[in-house]
C-alpha cells in the first residue's frame, strides 16, 4: 500500500469528472446543452479538478455545449474528448479553445479482441495511428491524455509498447481504463505498478484510472490504482455510465475522506455539495437513485432497528461512519417500524413538541406496535394521529380533506381542494388551474395556506405491480428559507403527490408556529400514507 509521500503530507488525487461524457452515454441519459452547462457549473462548485463535458465530434449540440462550458466555467480544467482521428481532434480543439485551462483526451483500442473484431487493424497499424495522432494533438495543447481502450484485456507486452510510443510523442497523462469492468482490484493495481516500473519514460507522466462497474468493482479498482500510485481517477456522479456505469464520484471521494489516514490521499471535493450535485444529475437524466445507494441513497443514513436507533441517539458515531449533514443530506436517520424501540419513538414524539407522561406513553406505545405490525413503516402523519388520540388534540395545522380534479387531453386542468384549518376548525374550498394535474392541485392548496410554499421537486415511485398497485410521491418544498420534504403513498398517484405536498407544507407550518411562539424546531421529514 502506498500511503503518504516522503514529506509526510497527503497525496492529492485529482478528480476527473466524465458525467457529461461517459455518464451521458448510458441509455436514456441524454442531456440538453442547457442541462450540461448547469451541471458543469455545479461540478466546478463541487470542486472537481477536470471536467470532460462531452464528445465534440458526436453532434452539433454536444460541440456547442462543450464550447460554452469552456467559455463560462472557470477554475477547472476542461478536457476535449477525441478518437485518435484528425477530425475528432480538430473538433475538440475548437470546442475547448476558449477554456482557462485545457487538455485533450485521445483514445484507441488496444486489446486483441477490439483490434480483430472492431478496428480490424494490426498492432503495428494501431501503434502508428496512436503516435501520429498524439503528435498531431500536441501542436494544439501541452496536456495530452491518452487511453489504450480495453487495457485490462490487452496484455503487458503490447500495452507497454503503446504507452511508450505515446509518451515519446508527448502524452503527459496515461489513463489505463478497465473499459469492460473486468479486472479485480489486485490485478488492476498491479498493472499500474508494472507499467510504472517497465515503461520507458513511465516515471515522467501522470497516471489516471478509469473503471467501469460491470462486476461492482469500479470503486475498489480505483482505490487499488490509487494505492499503486495513480494521481487521477475518472468518475461520474451517481456512478452513471455505459452498462452498469462508472466509478461513483461520491463513493470514491467519501472512501478517501473516511479512510484518509489509512490510504494517505485526499481530494479537493467539497463534501457539502455532494448531495445537491447527486440530486441535480438524477433529475436531469431522469435516473432515480437506488434506495440503498451508498452515500446518496435514501436509506444510506436511515435506521429502523431499535438497537441502532438507541445507539444513534446516544452518539451518532455508534452506527454512522460519516456525518450526512456534512454532505448536504437532510437529517432523517430514524425510521419508525416494528423494530423500533421506546427510546427512538419517544424522541420522535418530542420533536413534535409533545411530551407524554408514563401512562400516556404506555397507551401510545401499544397502539404504535399494533400499527407497526400491519405495515412496513409508521409514517409521521400516523404517528401524529396516534399522539393526537393519546393527548386528545389535533397536531397537524392543516388537513387536505378532499380533492376534485377535472382533467383531459386539452386545455387547463382544474382542481378543487377542500382544506381544514385545524386551529379554527373551518373548512374552505380553493380552486387552482394548471397545464398539468399536479400543477393544478398545488395551485389550489397554495391558496389555503398563509405562507408561500414553493414546489421545488417531485419524485414518483411504483411500490407494487398489478391493478391494485400503489405509488409513492416525495415532494420537496421551500418555505421560510428552508427545505422540507413530504412523502405519501396512494393508489392514485396524483393524490399521493397532493398529500405529499400538504405534508411538507404542514412541516413548514409547524416550524413557523413554534418559531412565532419564541421557539424553534429542526425540519423533519413528514411521511404519510393515505388509505
Amino acid at each position: 500500500m502506498m500511503n503518504q509521500d516522503q514529506t509526510g503530507t497527503m497525496r492529492k488525487i485529482h478528480i476527473f469528472d466524465t458525467t457529461l461524457r461517459d455518464g451521458e452515454q448510458a441509455p436514456g441519459a441524454t442531456l440538453t446543452p442547457e442541462q450540461k452547462i448547469v451541471i458543469a457549473k455545479q461540478l466546478a462548485k463541487l470542486g472537481v479538478d477536470v471536467i470532460e463535458p462531452g464528445f465534440p465530434i458526436s453532434s452539433p449540440g454536444d460541440f456547442a455545449a462543450v464550447q460554452q462550458i469552456a467559455r463560462e466555467v472557470a477554475g477547472v480544467e476542461i478536457c476535449g474528448f477525441a478518437r485518435a482521428m484528425k477530425e475528432d481532434i480538430d473538433a475538440a480543439v475548437r470546442a475547448i479553445q476558449d477554456a482557462e485551462r485545457k487538455r485533450l483526451h485521445l483514445f484507441i483500442s488496444s486489446s486483441s479482441i477490439h483490434l480483430d473484431f472492431q478496428l480490424r487493424k494490426s498492432r503495428e497499424q494501431v501503434i502508428g495511428i496512436a503516435r501520429q495522432m498524439v503528435a498531431y494533438a500536441k501542436q494544439f495543447v501541452d496536456r495530452i491524455e491518452f487511453s489504450p481502450m480495453d487495457a485490462t484485456r490487452t496484455g503487458d507486452e503490447f500495452l507497454f509498447e503503446m504507452i511508450e510510443a505515446v509518451i515519446e510523442e508527448g502524452a503527459t497523462i496515461i489513463n489505463i481504463p478497465d473499459t469492460v469492468g473486468y479486472a479485480l482490484p489486485e490485478e488492476y493495481g498491479a498493472m499500474f505498478t508494472r507499467v510504472m516500473k517497465n515503461v520507458r519514460g513511465g516515471q515522467q507522466v501522470q497516471y489516471s484510472a478509469h473503471c467501469h462497474n460491470d462486476l461492482g468493482l469500479a470503486v475498489a479498482n480505483s482505490l487499488a490504482a490509487i494505492q499503486a500510485g495513480v494521481s487521477q481517477v475518472e468518475v461520474t456522479v451517481n456512478g452513471v455510465g455505459e452498462r452498469a456505469g462508472n466509478c461513483s464520484m461520491e463513493e470514491l471521494v467519501m472512501a478517501l475522506e473516511t479512510r484518509k489516514a489509512a490510504i494517505g490521499a485526499e481530494t479537493s471535493i467539497r463534501p457539502e455539495h455532494i448531495f445537491d450535485t447527486s440530486q441535480l444529475v438524477s433529475r436531469a437524466m431522469s435516473f432515480p437513485i437506488a434506495f440503498n445507494k451508498p452515500i446518496v441513497g435514501r436509506n444510506a443514513f436511515q435506521h429502523e432497528a431499535g438497537i441502532h436507533q438507541d445507539g444513534l441517539l446516544k452518539n451518532r458515531s455508534t452506527y454512522e461512519i460519516m456525518d450526512p449533514e456534512r454532505l448536504g443530506i437532510p437529517r432523517s436517520m430514524i425510521i419508525l417500524g416494528k423494530h423500533s424501540g421506546r427510546h427512538a419513538i419517544k424522541h420522535r414524539v418530542s420533536q413534535f413538541g409533545v411530551e407524554l407522561n408514563e401512562e400516556q406513553m404506555e397507551s401510545f406505545y401499544a397502539a404504535f406496535k399494533s400499527l407497526a405490525d400491519r405495515q412496513k413503516v409508521v409514517h409521521d402523519h400516523q404517528l401524529l394521529e396516534l399522539v393526537g388520540h393519546t393527548v386528545n388534540q389535533v397536531l397537524e395545522p392543516y388537513t387536505l380533506v378532499s380533492v376534485q380534479l377535472i382533467t383531459g387531453n386539452a386545455g387547463h386542468r382544474v382542481a378543487s381542494c377542500t382544506i381544514r384549518n385545524e386551529a379554527t376548525g373551518e373548512e374552505a374550498v380553493y380552486v387552482g388551474t394548471g397545464n398539468g394535474p399536479v400543477e393544478a392541485v398545488v395551485a389550489g392548496i397554495k391558496q389555503g395556506l398563509p405562507f408561500e410554499a414553493e414546489f421545488a421537486d417531485l419524485e414518483l415511485y411504483s411500490l407494487s405491480a398489478g391493478e391494485e398497485a400503489s405509488g409513492e410521491a416525495i415532494v420537496t418544498i421551500r418555505a421560510y428559507g428552508k427545505t422540507y420534504r413530504g412523502i405519501a403513498e396512494n393508489r392514485d398517484i396524483l393524490m399521493a403527490a397532493a398529500h405529499a405536498y400538504m405534508a411538507a407544507c404542514n412541516q413548514a407550518a409547524r416550524e413557523w408556529v413554534k418559531a412565532s411562539k419564541g421557539g424553534s424546531v429542526e425540519p423533519l421529514e413528514v411521511e404519510i400514507t393515505i388509505p
